[in-house]
């Protein structure tokens, strides 16, 4: 840290003592100046006597009232506009206070036949005076400011051997401070070769020296064979993911790197220059396709004074779920996890970082899958909103240890669902995902074990709103794939993929928590469109008539349907999936590396129940659109709920004797089941439209089975 004058009087660094004393000098060239210029061959007389006796005035006068007017708060070439103006005010203060001083003063006087008269400074010395000042003291700060830059005779200079030649994309405030960060550190060794942007108005402009060439659209393929840049540096820190993924795309096909300045919110948190800063394109931002924003002000209203709880709120979902909750107020949030460390850091963060009162937090250490805690917890905070997080989610590991996939995934979802419902609550939403759709590991089946539970609470507890939210990979997650990559990467390789058809949805973890939180005020409140015609409605008899009897109930009687529906499964619309290969190379691209030539990737081969496409929808479902954008709900009939009921003693009996053999034909009886829960037997219809199909594979996988 520099050492200062101390003195409050005095905003004055040791390092600004040259400053002074140059600047005074150069009041009084000017002050001397001013007046050789206002008379012709130099003043002479009283005038010539005047400019002797006061030129020492100014120069010391005018020390103090720049040193007063604080315009030595940072070194000449980082001057900018403000210290410009305090120049200026302090110029005219220096001008006024010479004036001032001549004529109260009275340095210079004569006698005439009317007495004594006092020689003043005319106006034209005046005047001159406060231009030469003003002409001098901002001279020399820009000129040791274009000096340190280094760009007088920039255009005809060019880049320096070794430099690395840069287009930026975005001739905004954001192209303009990267711009002037590469020409204040030539050690950096970049040299700017264009502007791209899209706006029209700016194309063929030139923003400190370097020229606009075109757009991200049409100009872009011809702007980059053309000047061949070494790398490509997006500077639209607000940028669509279209605009990114566009300009990645045709950088990836010539091999040039692409780096993108990051966000205001990303420099608050880091130090060191804007350059230094600029980050590596993040593979969300190369995904096709535009990320799903909602207000959350809107969608997120109905938590407004409720008490929600969150379970697995120290895993990358519920911590997530955690921080946007936060932002809608609610009345009480119960943070509920049964990993210590995650719960005190999420607790630690909303507290600190998000300013959320203590008061409004508990941090509740338990586990789901034990029903009399449950009933404690409950029982104590009184929750009216429950986000179900909590859950196992890596796949290898869940094939390894099925018994417990099943124990926390399963069971603890149905404990906590009965608890929701026996205490009221007002909506409950289970965090789902795409592997519970016709599931084939241990991890899938787990979840759609899940879903029936809910189905089952729906018939028991009128009273809550279940609904379950099912979406693909989620980017940064701690079951993505995306962080294992960026890990592989890091070590030097290989990347391992277990099949090259492999494709998966991804989504990043706000686009699917803003989903969860929208899910929560849709379920119950959604009413799909009518059937088109011809077609049946979800929920009505087979027959048409209403059901009756054990039916009303929402059981299946003789292929009827009750006209209660079932828990109801929202899924958000994640466009088209992509292939895990093509993501593997994206990130070595990204890094600055050579997929075929830096890094391997490496095949592996399917693990056991491993499926090459994961679907969105089982076969007894109809996605329906819902009033929120891009979420549709994933109609199918109702389960019974005694069936469900028995099918989860029996699983709950296998869990406790640990027979992983047994528990996974038991589910796989269970899937079965349901594919018959159809109306009017639509698929034993399509069994017989597409032939024989072959029997389903079990379910969970273990060494047993």
């Amino acid at each position: 840290m520099r050492r200062r004058i101390r003195s409050a009087a005095l905003p004055l660094h040791l390092h600004s003592l040259p400053q002074l004393a140059v600047d005074g000098v150069l009041v009084a060239i000017a002050y001397y100046l001013a007046f050789q210029l206002r008379f012709d061959k130099g003043p002479s007389g009283f005038y010539s006597i005047l400019r002797e006796r006061t030129i020492w005035w100014v120069l010391a006068g005018s020390l103090p009232v720049l040193v007063f007017s604080r315009v030595y708060q940072r070194r000449w070439r980082y001057s900018g506009q403000r210290d410009y103006e305090a120049v200026m005010r302090a110029i005219v203060a220096i001008v006024l206070f010479t004036v001032v001083a001549v004529v109260v003063l009275r340095p210079v006087q004569h006698r005439t036949n009317h007495g004594t008269s006092t020689i003043g400074l005319p106006n034209g010395v005046i005047v001159l005076f406060f231009l030469l000042c003003l002409l001098f003291l901002l001279g020399v700060r820009m000129f040791a400011r274009t000096v340190y830059e280094r760009r007088p005779l920039a255009a005809f200079r060019g880049g320096r051997k070794g430099d690395r030649s840069v287009l930026i994309v975005g001739a905004g405030d954001g192209g303009r401070l990267v711009l002037r960060e590469i020409a204040r550190n030539r050690e950096l060794g970049l040299t700017p070769v264009g502007f791209l942007d899209d706006d029209t108005g700016k194309h063929g402009l030139r923003i400190d020296g370097v020229r606009v060439r075109g757009n991200t659209e049409d100009d872009l393929p011809r702007i980059l064979e053309a000047s061949e840049p070494d790398e490509v540096i997006i500077a639209i820190p607000s940028a669509p993911g279209s605009t990114r993924a566009r300009v990645v795309r045709e950088c990836r096909k010539r091999g040039i790197p692409v780096r993108t300045l990051p966000t205001v919110f990303e420099l608050l948190q880091d130090h060191g220059t804007i350059a230094r800063q600029v980050r590596e394109v993040r593979v969300e931002d190369v995904l096709g396709r535009e990320a799903v924003h909602m207000e959350l002000d809107r969608v997120g209203a109905y938590l407004a004074g409720e008490t929600v709880l969150i379970t697995g709120a120290g895993g990358s979902i519920g911590s997530e779920l955690s921080r946007q909750i936060a932002r809608v107020e609610p009345r009480r949030i119960i943070l509920l996890d049964h990993a210590e460390d995650n719960l005190f850091t999420i607790q630690r963060e909303l507290e600190d970082e998000r300013h959320v009162p203590p008061a409004v937090l508990s941090a509740v250490l338990a586990d789901c899958k034990e029903e009399e805690r449950m009933r404690e917890v409950f029982a104590e905070h009184r929750p009216t909103v429950v986000f179900h997080a909590a859950a196992y989610k890596h796949v290898g590991l869940m094939e390894a240890n099925p018994v417990e996939a099943v124990r926390n995934n399963a069971i603890a979802t149905r404990v906590v669902a009965h608890v929701a419902g026996q205490q009221s609550v007002k909506h409950f939403v289970l965090v789902s995902t795409d592997k519970a759709v016709a599931p084939a590991t241990v991890m899938g089946a787990s979840k759609a074990l899940a879903e029936f539970a809910l189905e089952a609470a729906t018939a028991r507890f009128s009273g809550t709103r279940y609904a379950a939210v099912r979406f693909g990979n989620v980017l940064g997650s701690s079951g993505s794939v995306v962080p294992i990559f960026r890990r592989q990467i890091e070590r030097g390789g290989p990347i391992t993929v277990t099949d090259e058809r492999m494709t998966r949805y991804f989504m990043t973890i706000p686009e699917a928590v803003q989903l969860i939180i929208r899910s929560g005020s849709l379920a119950g409140g959604s009413t799909p469109p009518p059937a088109a015609p011809g077609e049946q409605a979800p929920g009505e008899a087979a027959t048409g008539e209403a059901a009756t009897g054990e039916a009303a109930t929402g059981e299946l009687v003789e292929g009827h349907v009750a006209q209660r529906a079932g828990a109801q499964v929202f899924v958000l619309d994640m466009g088209e999936p992509v292939r895990i290969v093509e993501l593997a190379r994206a990130m070595i691209e990204l890094s600055g590396l050579d997929p075929e030539r830096d890094i391997d990737i490496e095949i592996v081969g399917r693990r056991a129940g491993e499926k090459i496409h994961e679907e969105l929808f089982n076969s007894y479902e109809r996605p329906r659109p819902t009033s929120a954008e891009k979420i549709l709900l994933a109609e199918r009939p109702p389960l019974a709920a005694e069936a469900v009921e028995s099918m989860f003693a029996e699983i709950g009996l296998l869990v406790l004797e640990g027979d992983a053999a047994g528990l996974a034909a038991k589910v796989s009886e269970l899937s079965a089941a349901r594919l018959e829960y159809q109306p009017n037997g639509a698929a034993r219809k399509a069994d017989r439209r597409e032939g024989p199909r072959a029997a389903p594979a079990p379910l969970i996988h273990s060494r047993g089975s």
